[in-house]
């Protein structure tokens, strides 16, 4: 387990689609416990393997603290409904965007031991499945962003 280093909006990797993960090994069990603590780290509720120069699909999201999900090439099989609201990235720091996103997703996904699992999320959390799942196609959120500002105005 470990810290990684972030890489930031400018850099060509995060507009990269990653590659799917054909085995579920030490290796990504390793790369899923970094990014959750790297995660955590920097304060962030979801961090995707693009983020720290790994091309994998792969990512986690935490939005309520101690519900960690680990996706391993997740696969968004349903939306529904619609939501428009901010969001950050860590990718992108010091800035917030406005972003249409699903109310409602299902996610398919393979978790840590390469067995395949079925994720319903709503609101917030659909949110942060969606933004991760982009970083895995190489989409950055400030592509899709209305009112990209700087933090300081978000709080005004």
């Amino acid at each position: 387990m470990g810290i990684r280093k972030l890489i930031y909006e400018g850099d060509p990797q995060l507009n990269k689609v990653s590659r799917e993960v054909s085995e579920v090994n030490e290796r990504i069990r390793t790369l899923l416990d970094d990014l959750v603590d790297t995660m955590r780290e920097e304060g962030g509720v979801g961090l995707a393997a693009p983020q720290v120069g790994v091309l994998r699909r792969v990512c986690v999201v935490e939005v309520d603290e101690g519900e960690v999900y680990e996706l391993i090439n997740p696969v968004i099989i349903s939306q529904e409904g619609d939501q428009y609201g901010s969001e950050g990235c860590l990718s992108v720091p010091g800035y917030y965007g406005d972003v249409h996103r699903p109310q409602k997703v299902v996610v398919e996904a393979l978790d840590r031991n390469g067995k395949k699992q079925r994720y319903e999320a709503e609101d917030f959390k659909a949110r942060a499945f969606c933004h991760e799942i982009d970083h895995l196609d190489g989409i950055v959120y400030t592509s899709k962003a209305d009112n990209l500002r700087k933090v300081e105005e978000k709080k005004e």
